[in-house]
């Protein structure tokens, strides 16, 4: 099988050249478009995410080899949560190739989070395939370098954080109040508000919303923090 220009750009910006390109093309097939002639991807997303989580692993304990299993896991699940995943998939433009059916194309499915993170973890699967572990940890410590190397700080979880600056000083956990959703369905946009029973609150916009409450819980700790 011959690859497309579209595939082979792909390649450059994933860093791995295909010697079955069979395996890229099935991970970027999402079920609404696949059939008994065309496998869908999904098999290869469950592979995939084993593969990151390995990889993630060895790269934090040589890291930081005197780190503490406390330590060490919220910065995994930082480097491996969907989120993490669908950010490094709109990197590469992983979108712009996925086969996708016509309904999922309406509905904005190069775009959605859910569906980028899973096609990565797709693709990871299918490079292991295809040049086995040590090709898939290349890729992965490529696309992933500089979130490793930042990841002790974005490990935080504003929410966390904030519930322990409450308790601290006996206070309820904050509350968290959803004040608009905009945008079509596909897309839509979030607006929260973080709010503390003493009623200083502070909101944040973002297009999910777990990310919305994150970033207005942080914004409403280092406002605290600052008082």
């Amino acid at each position: 099988m011959r690859l497309s220009a579209d595939l082979l750009a792909f390649c450059g910006r994933l860093g791995h050249d295909f010697a079955a390109p069979d395996h890229l093309v099935r991970a970027i097939t999402h079920a609404s478009i696949s059939s008994t002639t065309r496998p869908d991807n999904q098999r290869l997303e469950f592979l995939g995410d084993r593969v990151l989580g390995l990889v993630m692993a060895e790269a934090l304990l040589r890291a930081d080899p005197g780190a503490a299993e406390g330590q060490l896991a919220p910065r995994f699940n930082a480097l491996v949560r969907k989120e993490t995943c669908a950010d490094v998939a709109r990197e590469i433009d992983i979108g712009a190739v996925l086969k996708l059916g016509r309904s999922e194309m309406l509905s904005g499915g190069r775009r959605k989070e859910a569906l980028l993170g899973d096609a990565i973890e797709a693709v990871i699967a299918a490079v292991y395939l295809d040049g086995g572990f040590a090709a898939a940890q290349a890729v992965i410590l490529h696309l992933w370098a500089d979130r490793i190397e930042a990841v002790e700080s974005d490990a935080r979880d504003p929410k966390t954080s904030l519930q322990e600056w409450a308790q601290a000083r006996k206070l309820s956990p904050p509350s968290y109040i959803e004040l608009r959703r905009e945008g079509p369905d596909h897309a839509p946009v979030f607006t929260i508000q973080a709010k503390l029973e003493t009623g200083e609150a502070q909101t944040a916009t973002a297009t999910s919303k777990r990310a919305a409450e994150q970033a207005a819980a942080s914004a409403l700790l280092a406002r605290m923090e600052q008082t």
